[in-house]
């Protein structure tokens, strides 16, 4: 048989998000991959410009939905690298309480979408349920259930009540006896094994050479996490594991993820029943000249911010830098030599959040500018009339 060229996006039923992915299949077999990210332009970094230090910290919080905590953690961080200057400790530990929540919530999220994918909508119904609870301690505590709008450049927005509390305990104890169950049934269960054992595996060697992050190179044995590796917050007052696998499959994949949940139920707890006393916020007024980085451990990997400040009261230069731009490139590692079939559970093991990733460059690296705001609306809608044009009927 031919070689054959299937295109997966970059509208597809398994994508939430567009993204453009071409297989190159023998047979059943892909034999090589093509990746292009592309499809979405929203300018924050360039609206970043914009705002003043404190308002861009809701702009990035709405880069990605499931990552509304990661992306204004990261930034809140490099602001305060600027200085550099001490967070009060009260404000670490609740934001490491709204981090942690919001790791197990992605990790539920991606475990029931996984299920949905491979057909096993238990799983999918019992994750997605479990993860209700979880985000009913998040609008406890912030008033939201996604976009927190907890933190700030030195600190946090708002405290924590002592009465609300003993309600997010037992809330968060409450999934506990479920997400043991569902851990069961994934380690133990022989279908999921035989689906999923084996399958889009990267090696040690490949995940570095990658520079794969997060579950993604810890599944494949490297033990790299920003929160033992750089520790923030307060991850260096508690003591917790970080969660390591050799096999670098789709399946070790998936326990990393469900093993992760009961260490960062056990952070959250830890750091609610003993949230110290104290100030939430260290009340910065202006921000130096100078360049900041701030970087935090995503429930996807290491999500990195770049502030850059001339002394006025916003950013002149902001760059952000989400976990899925390092993990797309993974696919060429692991989708090669497997089946159709299993290509598509492959590209989610990742858990790919592409609104995270997407950019535009400007400029070139002698600093000339490539395009305007008028060039990229002329290209997006001379790029509309091809399309309208290839699929009027003949």
């Amino acid at each position: 048989m031919g070689k054959t060229v299937i295109p997966i996006g970059p509208y597809h039923p398994l994508q939430e998000e567009p993204e453009f992915f071409t297989l190159t299949v023998d047979g059943e077999t892909v034999i090589d991959i093509d990746v292009r990210i592309g499809y979405n332009h929203r300018g924050i970094e360039k609206l970043s410009e914009s705002r003043v230090f404190e308002n861009s910290t809701f702009l990035v919080e709405r880069i990605c939905g499931i990552c509304s905590t990661s992306h204004p953690y990261a930034y809140t961080r490099a602001v305060e690298d600027i200085f550099p200057m001490e967070v009060p400790i009260r404000a670490k530990f609740i934001r490491t309480i709204i981090a942690e929540g919001e790791r197990i919530h992605s990790h539920l999220l991606w475990l029931g979408l996984a299920g949905h994918f491979l057909g096993y909508n238990t799983v999918y119904m019992w994750a997605w349920k479990l993860r209700e609870e979880i985000l009913d301690v998040m609008e406890i505590l912030s008033g939201n259930r996604n976009n927190y709008a907890m933190f700030k450049p030195g600190g946090v927005r708002r405290d924590i009540n002592a009465e609300d509390i003993p309600i997010c305990l037992k809330k968060i104890d409450s999934i506990v006896p479920t997400l043991v169950m569902l851990k069961m049934a994934v380690l133990d269960d022989p279908v999921l094994h035989a689906r999923l054992k084996g399958v889009g595996v990267m090696s040690y060697q490949e995940a570095i050479d990658f520079s794969a992050l997060g579950p993604t190179s810890r599944a494949s044995g490297v033990a790299r996490d920003v929160r033992k590796d750089s520790p923030y917050g307060a991850y260096d007052e508690l003591d917790w594991d970080m969660i390591v696998t050799e096999n670098g499959d789709v399946f070790d994949k998936a326990v990393i993820r469900i093993l992760e949940m009961f260490e960062s139920i056990k952070i959250t707890k830890y750091c609610l029943e003993h949230l110290p006393d104290g100030p939430i916020d260290a009340n910065i007024k202006d921000v130096p000249v100078g360049e900041g980085i701030g970087h935090i451990e995503a429930p996807r990997g290491e999500t990195f911010h770049y502030v850059k400040s001339d002394g006025t009261n916003r950013p002149v230069r902001h760059k952000v830098r989400a976990p899925t731009f390092m993990n797309l490139p993974t696919y060429k590692a692991t989708v090669k030599g497997q089946t159709i079939s299993d290509a598509t559970i492959i590209l989610a093991a990742i858990d790919p959040c592409y609104c995270c990733t997407e950019r535009v460059a400007v400029k070139n690296e002698k600093g000339v500018r490539l395009y305007n705001g008028q060039d990229l609306v002329r290209l997006c809608r001379e790029k509309t009339d091809r399309m309208r044009k290839g699929m009027a009927p003949k």
